[in-house]
């Protein structure tokens, strides 16, 4: 796939899912760097957090603080450098913070980096030093020094479990293929079901509207194509269902109403507002639409 709609989608993806367990930040700047961390995560206390184990290995990445860093391609070793390099500087920042204003840091407060990539060869991770904890972790998960705080994730070397999948989902081919065809078989009220749908809706949109689409992306789009319809069907069956005896009328609002709370996660002032509108447009229309425009499209196009 091209680097751009996957960085998008990566960020994204481990944002939406990571945000009910800790303060998420995609695309943050390291301080006095012209770098940008791909996701800074940071936990809430236990008391505020949501599930975790609904997130498996992810979940248990998100339990420390955590910078990661996710790659289409197979990571190089400048990019584990690279990595590395703001790891350290924000660790260094981040003490010269605590010396500034006379407070502790604990090693623990300091966060710990995941490079997620697809494959890494033997002599990478044997250049790293990068070793297996075999007691502790699955296959895939290889930590470097302690004192390093960094993993790199070898997705295509996970297991295919329950656990794994959401990690899955960020590899390539035929084990990214598998992880979408896993979350089409969880039950539709599964807590990250829509919305790793609309996520990988998003994805096909961005690629099929990018001029330079390659066999990957072509075939990706396809793979996601009958998931998605799945999707969209049993969204307007169950506005549907929600509207029965109402009227044709009051059916049509009830399934616009549900598509965009599975857009949006809620139904506000400003999207109530635009409704109306949708409603004069046929059913097939409003569908698509509702499924591909984002929030500003649909209140630039709809709303005043």
């Amino acid at each position: 796939m091209t680097k751009f709609p996957y960085d998008r989608f990566a960020k994204d993806y481990l944002k939406e899912l990571l945000k009910p367990l800790g303060e998420v930040e995609a695309s943050k700047e390291v301080p006095g760097e012209v770098r940008q961390i791909d996701v800074w995560f940071t936990p809430y206390p236990p008391g505020q957090r949501g599930d975790a184990e609904v997130l498996g290995l992810l979940g248990r990445f998100a339990s420390i603080p955590s910078i990661f860093e996710p790659f289409r391609n197979a990571v190089s070793p400048s990019q584990i450098r690279g990595c590395m390099g703001k790891l350290f500087d924000i660790h260094a920042y981040s003490q010269r913070e605590s010396q500034r204003n006379n407070t502790r840091l604990d090693e623990a407060d300091l966060p710990t980096l995941w490079i997620l990539s697809p494959t890494v060869s033997a002599t990478i991770l044997n250049g790293c030093k990068a070793e297996a904890d075999e007691n502790n972790w699955p296959t895939g998960v290889y930590f470097l020094g302690e004192i390093l705080k960094t993993a790199i994730v070898v997705i295509h070397q996970l297991p295919r479990t329950p656990e794994t999948l959401w990690l899955r989902l960020l590899g390539k081919g035929n084990v990214q293929k598998q992880a979408i065809n896993e979350i089409g078989t969880l039950p539709p009220n599964h807590p990250l079901r829509s919305n790793a749908l609309l996520l990988l809706a998003n994805l096909q949109a961005t690629i099929e509207a990018s001029q330079n689409i390659d066999r990957e992306d072509r075939e990706l789009a396809m793979e996601l194509s009958p998931l998605l319809l799945q999707w969209r069907d049993e969204a307007i069956q169950e506005g549907e269902e929600r509207g029965l005896q109402r009227g044709v009328m009051r059916e049509r609002r009830a399934t616009i109403e549900n598509l965009l709370r599975v857009r949006f996660g809620v139904l506000d002032e400003q999207l109530s507002g635009i409704i109306e509108r949708l409603l004069e447009l046929p059913p097939e229309e409003f569908t698509v639409l509702l499924l591909q425009l984002s929030r500003e499209e649909l209140l630039a196009r709809f709303g005043g």
